[in-house]
Parts: C-alpha cells; sequence; structure tokens
C-alpha cells in the first residue's frame, strides 16, 4: 500500500459489515492464521464507517509472517527489503505509533538506485548524513536505494592527508612538506600547496568526485562552485558542498530522484 492509513486491523465486528473509509486492505486473526483482505467501501456513503461493497483474502495463512519488531512504516525501502529477507510472500509491519502495513510480493526493482561518493576519514559526512536521515523514513515515497561508495583515504599511505580532523599525524593545513612526501588532498590543497610551496608538488586526488563512475549520483566536494544538479564527467547527479545541511541534503536527492524519473523514465540507475 502506499500508506499505512489505508490499512486497517479487523480483529471483531463492532461495526458490523463496515469498515473506516480510507481502508482498502484489512490484516484480519482467523483460526487459519492471518489474512489480508482487499476491500472497497461505498465511495458514496457518509461518515467514518462506510458499508463493504466487496472483499477478497489476497494472501493468508502460511504466505504470512509477522515482522517482530516495531518499525517506520514510512521506510518503504527498508520494509521491501525486510520482506524480502523474510522469504514469505506477505509480511506484516506494525508501526512505533501501532500502524499496520504489509508488503506482499516485495520486488525492489521499480526501485531507484543513487549512487553516494563521498571519503573517510573523518566521518563520510554525506554518506553517513543520507543513513540518517534514511531511517527517519524521509525519502519513503521516493523508493529509493543508496549505493555508498566510501573511498578510505588512509589506503593512498600518504605523508601528508588534507586537514587535522582526521586525526592524521601531519596535515596539508598544520604542517610543512619535506623531500619526498607523498600527499593526499583535493584541488583545494593542491593551491594551498602552490601558494606555500611553488610548483611541483604531486597531489594524489582525494575529491569524491574523482570516483563518479555511475549515475544518478550524489557526491561531496569542497568546492562550492561545482554544487548544483547536472552532468559531471557525463554522468548525471548532484553535488553537495563539504559541509551541507542534512536539508540541504535532502532537497538534493529529492531533486536528483524526481529529475531523473522525469528525463529518463526508469526506475533504476546505471
Amino acid at each position: 500500500p502506499p500508506h499505512c492509513k489505508f490499512v486497517g486491523s479487523a480483529t471483531g465486528k463492532p461495526y458490523g459489515g463496515r469498515a473506516y473509509f480510507l481502508s482498502r486492505y484489512l490484516v484480519r486473526e482467523t483460526p487459519g492464521g492471518t489474512e489480508v483482505l482487499e476491500v472497497e467501501t461505498d465511495p458514496n456513503g457518509t461518515g467514518l464507517m462506510r458499508d463493504v461493497l466487496s472483499a477478497r483474502v489476497i494472501v493468508s495463512g502460511d504466505d504470512v509472517y509477522h515482522y517482530p519488531e516495531r518499525v517506520n512504516v514510512q521506510d518503504r525501502t527498508f520494509l521491501v527489503q525486510a520482506a524480502l529477507e523474510s522469504g514469505y510472500r506477505c509480511t506484516v509491519f506494525t508501526g512505533h505509533g501501532e500502524q499496520t502495513t504489509f508488503v506482499l510480493d516485495p520486488d525492489l526493482s521499480g526501485f531507484l538506485r543513487v549512487h553516494v561518493y563521498d571519503i573517510t576519514p573523518p566521518r563520510p559526512h554525506l554518506s553517513a548524513t543520507l543513513g540518517d536521515l534514511e531511517k527517519t523514513g524521509l525519502f519513503g515515497d521516493l523508493e529509493i536505494i543508496f549505493e555508498h561508495h566510501v573511498r578510505d583515504i588512509r589506503e593512498i599511505k600518504a605523508d601528508v592527508y588534507p586537514c587535522r580532523a582526521a586525526g592524521f599525524p601531519r596535515t596539508v593545513d598544520a604542517d610543512s612538506l619535506r623531500p619526498g612526501d607523498r600527499v593526499a588532498g583535493c584541488l583545494t590543497a593542491r593551491e594551498l600547496l602552490r601558494e606555500r610551496h611553488g610548483e611541483g608538488i604531486t597531489v594524489e586526488n582525494t575529491c569524491p568526485l574523482e570516483s563518479v563512475a555511475a549515475e544518478p549520483f550524489i557526491a561531496r566536494c569542497c568546492r562550492s562552485e561545482r554544487s548544483g544538479i547536472g552532468l559531471w564527467n557525463g554522468l548525471f547527479g548532484a553535488i553537495v558542498h563539504w559541509g551541507a545541511s542534512s536539508w540541504e541534503i535532502a532537497e538534493a536527492v529529492r531533486a536528483v530522484a524526481t529529475m531523473w524519473r522525469k528525463q529518463d523514465g526508469e526506475g533504476s540507475g546505471r
């Protein structure tokens, strides 16, 4: 169902053969197990409770599984993933506020895969923020899956790294270079080194944009002039600033998903 408000729980018949006017589905416990019904209420009726014009069982018995924990019923990606992992045809979920919803015949093929490019250490701000936001259900209506590509810049084995925030012993923003130093950094680091040491310094590029290889994408970069939505090396996506707020990141994701589907008409990235 598109929203839990369309799913009701039928534990008895206090209103006879009537159901709440928004209900399109009812989850009902029977001696033979749980069954899920698709119902049609009278569109011409009045009041909150309407006569049920038709009802049919769409799944029942051993095909139904109750997820054991309370969940965020707005996080549709999680719901479908959990339903797939259950191995059952139908998984019934209960929300933190006792809402009920279910996933029938789970399938992620229609979900949009958004590629996330970031680096660590320190904390991969973009990737981590998206993880936090996703748990709130903020992107539930978008039906997207984030595929995280987080590069660990420690693997470069450099002598000097970009900044002190990551806890490296020697950094571009705090230390002078020594002959033969292997330096890791981005365009901004190269410009800073050029101002301090002149030309001839070779820097191993750590910018997440250098790793972009799939679309649609969202990547982090410290160059504000690169921020925005469009093409990067022929690939469509969003570039957000290094210190972008949660709101800015969420807006970028929504814009990318909306624009991609509008121009491409596909559910999945490539």
